[in-house]
């Protein structure tokens, strides 16, 4: 049965027949009434009154018409079957129907309920259709029969329950890959950001101190204007270059974003000092380290390196990366501050969830000297 669309009312709409519904019913009818017809015919050898036979047959009848709406009214119908079936033989099969009807729609209690009524009625009927042959083996005969149809029927209930549990699991595993596919791009859309922020911030504040140089000597030689702007021209075809290895990942499998490594440390600083920033590098860190964490550490001293830039041009840097496997790589970053920093950004706020991806730690602050200190500590196992 297939639901309709929810009414003006809030209520869900009456479910509507479907094709099998519609000849699954046109069967049981003409069962119904055929069986029913042979059902009355034997039955008028029965020594009764003229008029509970035609009440049989009447009755009968209209009672195999209630079958088109048993799965609206199951158990009313049930019970008006039990009722008929004391003195009607001609409604017997639909009445056993409905018993199966409500096996299939109605909980267990309920079928229980309609079964010991119509024990109830047999008793009556072996009353007003005087069947004196064997009443016991009716009796007998006839529990049978309603026993068979309600385990029937309470098998095919079964059945559909197993049946819509696994539409439902299956249903809630779509949902999950579905949430878990979702997840997954927002984290690819946030590394991808991420990375953006990490390589274009640090190219756009090399250009910033080149700029800034050339607007602050306008008495500068041809040719140091000229070398400036080449180095200018350079650093943002980098960055060009840099943006659009990242931007080229939404079109590349999963896992290839362009990640710098350890070992490209020394190359960054360089960089920073071509632009003209004294940086003071001490490296001390033997050993492999793993990708991961190498990656973190160089993405710490290019955020340290873009922050000293913007917030205290000119001033030197002191880096010192050292560790050993076993106790962990120490990464610090100190730079004279003479103006407080408005706050933390994004790029230091971005640090710590790095770190904390690797089990590792960030803090950052101003020291008693008058210096800003980045310090990240980062686990490199023995």
């Amino acid at each position: 049965m297939t639901e309709l669309p929810a009414g003006p009312s809030g209520k869900p709409a009456r479910p509507r027949r479907s094709t099998r519904d519609w000849v699954v019913d046109s069967v049981a009818f003409v069962l119904a009434v055929l069986i029913g017809l042979v059902l009355y015919t034997d039955g008028e050898k029965d020594s009764i009154s003229r008029w509970i036979l035609a009440a049989d047959f009447w009755a009968g009848m209209a009672f195999c018409l209630t079958l088109w709406f048993r799965r609206r009214w199951p158990v009313q119908l049930a019970l008006i079957g039990a009722v008929l079936s004391t003195f009607s033989e001609s409604s017997g099969i639909a009445a056993l129907m409905m018993i199966l009807t409500v096996a299939i729609y109605r909980p267990f209690r309920t079928t229980l309920l309609i079964f010991a009524v119509n024990a109830v009625s047999l008793l009556a009927y072996i009353e007003i259709r005087n069947k004196p042959d064997d009443p016991a083996a009716m009796l007998i005969t006839a529990a049978a029969l309603y026993v068979a149809v309600a385990g029937w029927g309470l098998y095919i209930r079964s059945r559909r329950q197993l049946l819509q549990t696994l539409r439902d699991r299956a249903d809630r595993a779509e949902t999950v890959a579905r949430l878990e596919a979702e997840q997954g791009q927002l984290r690819a859309r946030e590394e991808i950001a991420r990375e953006m922020h990490d390589v274009l911030g640090h190219r756009l504040s090399l250009l910033s101190v080149h700029a800034g140089a050339l607007a602050y000597r306008p008495d500068a030689s041809t040719e140091e204007v000229a070398g400036a702007a080449e180095i200018i021209r350079a650093s943002a075809h980098q960055a060009l270059q840099d943006l659009r290895e990242v931007i080229g990942v939404l079109r590349a499998p999963v896992g290839e974003l362009p990640h710098p490594a350890f070992a490209d440390l020394p190359a960054l600083v360089e960089g920073s000092r071509a632009a003209g920033i004294p940086v003071e590098l001490t490296l001390d860190a033997p050993g492999a380290l793993p990708e991961h964490v190498g990656r973190t550490a160089y993405r710490i001293v290019q955020e340290g390196l873009t922050n000293a830039v913007k917030h205290a041009p000119g001033e030197p840097v002191h880096i010192s990366v050292t560790g050993a496997p076993g106790n962990g790589l120490a990464v610090e970053l100190r730079n004279p501050a003479p103006n407080r920093r408005r706050g933390d950004g994004q790029g230091l706020k971005g640090l710590s969830e790095r770190a904390a991806l690797v089990e590792g730690r960030v803090e950052h602050g101003r020291t008693p000297e008058g210096d800003f200190r980045l310090y990240a500590w980062l686990p490199w196992p023995a």
